[in-house]
C-alpha cells in the first residue's frame, strides 16, 4: 500500500527578503489609487520616499519610511469601509473623464473619503455600485474567483417567450468570446417591452446587453440590484449608504468582531439551592396506623358545648354594630297596623 503523503509546510521566506511590502500594495492599502494606477504614478514620477522619486514599483517600504504622492503625504491606512452608492443614469465610473463628462465622484456627498469604486457600471446603466477606501478590497471584491452573483433588473424592446431566453441560460459564443451561463427569468410583459432579472458572475464588458443583442433583443433600460451578499433595498439615484464593521467581518472576515457590536450579555446568575428537606423519620410497625386514628378522632370530636353570650369565628353578626364594635340586637320586623 502506498505511503500517505505529509502534507508540505508552508515555504519560509529567504533570509534576505527585504523588509516590509512593495510600495504599490501600500498606496493601494491607503486608498491613493489600485496597484495598477499606483504603478502608473511611480513610472510617471509622482511618489517619493524619503525625500527621493522612485521610477520602479520594485521597492518594499514599511512604517518608518516617509511617503509623498504629489506632495501629499501618505498616512497610515484606515481601516477597510465599504459604500452603496445608487448610481444614476448618465454618469461616468472614473476619477476622471477625457470627454469632460460628470462621474460619479463629482456627485458623492463632501464628507466622504477617497474612494474607488468595485467594478463599473456603463454610462446609460444605473444602480448598485460598491465604492470603498481600501484598494485591496477593491481588488479582492472585484476577482473572479469570488465568484459573487450579480443581478440586474432589465427592461428590453420585444415580447420575447421563456424558450428565447433558453440560450443565454447554456451560455453563448459572441465574436470568438464565450459568454458563461447566466440566470435569466422573464418577469412581465409591459406594454411593447418586457422585463427580465438577470444574474451573472463574470461582469465583462457590457455582457448583458451584448448577450441581450445576440438573441435580438435590445436592452433600453439595467439597473443593478444586488452584487453578492449587498443589495440596492430602498436606495434612492444618488444616495449613499455606509456598509456596518460586522457586516463587512461577517461576509468577507475582515478582523474580529469588537465588544462595542453587540451588547454584551451578562453572565447567569448560579441557580440558588433549595434546601434540602428533611428524611421522614421510619414509623415502627403499626405506628401510621395509630396516628391516623388519632387524625380521624379529632377531626370527628363534637364541638364543646357554648357558653351563655359567647362567639365563634364562624358566627356573623345579626345586626348593627354598637359603638363598641360588638353586633347590637337583632331588628325587630315591623308590625302590621
Amino acid at each position: 500500500m502506498a505511503e500517505k503523503e505529509k502534507p508540505k509546510a508552508p515555504a519560509k521566506p529567504p533570509a534576505d527578503a527585504p523588509e516590509g511590502e512593495r510600495i504599490a500594495k501600500v498606496l493601494s492599502r491607503a486608498g491613493i489609487a489600485s496597484r495598477r494606477e499606483a504603478e502608473r504614478l511611480i513610472e510617471l514620477g509622482e511618489v517619493k520616499v524619503n525625500g527621493k522619486v522612485i521610477t520602479s514599483p520594485a521597492l518594499n517600504v514599511t512604517a518608518r519610511d516617509r511617503i509623498t504622492v504629489r506632495g501629499e503625504p501618505v498616512g497610515q491606512p484606515e481601516p477597510p469601509r465599504l459604500w452603496l452608492y445608487y448610481k444614476p443614469e448618465g454618469l461616468v465610473t472614473s476619477a476622471a473623464d477625457e470627454k469632460g463628462r460628470d462621474t460619479v465622484f463629482d456627485h458623492l456627498p463632501e464628507d466622504m473619503p477617497r474612494v474607488m469604486s468595485v467594478g463599473r457600471l456603463d454610462l446609460n446603466s444605473e444602480g448598485l455600485l460598491l465604492l470603498t477606501n481600501d484598494g485591496e478590497l477593491k481588488r479582492r471584491l472585484e476577482l473572479p474567483s469570488t465568484g459573487w452573483l450579480r443581478k440586474y433588473r432589465v427592461r428590453v424592446k420585444g415580447n420575447p417567450t421563456d424558450p428565447d431566453l433558453d440560450p443565454l441560460r447554456r451560455g453563448v459564443i459572441i465574436e470568438g468570446e464565450k459568454f458563461l451561463p447566466m440566470e435569466v427569468k422573464l418577469d412581465r410583459h409591459q406594454g411593447a417591452n418586457a422585463w427580465l432579472t438577470v444574474g451573472i458572475r463574470e461582469g465583462r464588458n457590457r455582457e448583458i446587453r451584448r448577450a441581450m443583442a445576440h438573441i435580438g433583443l435590445t436592452v433600453n433600460r439595467l439597473i443593478r440590484i444586488s452584487y453578492g451578499p449587498f443589495r440596492l433595498n430602498e436606495l434612492k439615484p444618488g444616495e449613499v449608504e455606509e456598509v456596518r464593521a460586522r457586516v463587512l467581518r461577517e461576509q468577507l472576515g475582515l478582523g474580529e468582531a469588537d465588544a462595542g457590536d453587540k451588547p454584551r450579555r451578562a453572565a447567569p446568575k448560579p441557580a440558588e439551592k433549595t434546601p434540602a428537606k428533611p428524611a421522614r423519620k421510619a414509623l415502627k410497625p403499626g405506628e401510621g396506623l395509630k396516628q391516623l386514628s388519632d387524625s380521624w378522632q379529632k377531626a370527628t370530636r363534637p364541638a364543646a358545648p357554648r357558653k351563655p353570650g359567647e362567639r365563634i369565628a364562624t358566627d356573623r353578626p345579626t345586626g348593627p354594630r354598637s359603638p363598641a364594635g360588638r353586633p347590637g340586637p337583632r331588628p325587630k320586623p315591623p308590625r302590621d297596623r
